[in-house]
């Protein structure tokens, strides 16, 4: 009975173990090597109409205003399904479990990000001019 016990201690450390390499290892991985800033929209499946709204409001903001610097690679926006399994190690990195807005600014591998869920969700879908005024000058703050 001790042998099963300590066999089966020994593999839950191994899986757990191979657990945070893994997403460390997707995690360095998903560094970008260049400067730039990322507009990280997380979301599930289901969504709300505010979440649409964040979605719909920040794509056409950055299109919009950022049309040359989403062209050359110094602006991204990405829309994450964190169901997906892919995007888990994403999801856990920035902390998120629902629908998220995050504008990450990386300059010499390093990141900082600004969490703007709650304004996203104060504003995306009531106030979405102030909404795109706040997200562009936010953005275009952090590309100078």
């Amino acid at each position: 009975m001790k042998k099963l016990l300590l066999l089966l201690t020994a593999c839950v450390l191994i899986a757990a173990c191979g657990r945070t390499s893994a997403r460390k290892t997707a995690a360095a991985a998903a560094t970008p090597t260049e400067d730039r800033v990322e507009v990280l929209y997380f979301h599930s499946k289901q969504r709300c109409a505010t979440c649409l709204a964040i979605e719909k409001n920040t794509r056409e903001a950055l299109e919009a205003r950022f049309a040359d610097e989403l062209k050359k690679g110094t602006l991204v926006f990405r829309s994450i399904d964190i169901t997906e399994p892919e995007n888990q190690a994403l999801a856990e990195t920035y902390e998120v479990t629902w629908s998220s807005l995050f504008v990450t600014e990386w300059r010499d591998g390093r990141s900082q990000s600004e969490n703007l869920t709650e304004f996203a969700f104060a504003n995306a879908r009531t106030a979405p001019e102030q909404f795109r005024k706040g997200l562009t000058d936010d953005i275009a703050a952090r590309l100078r």
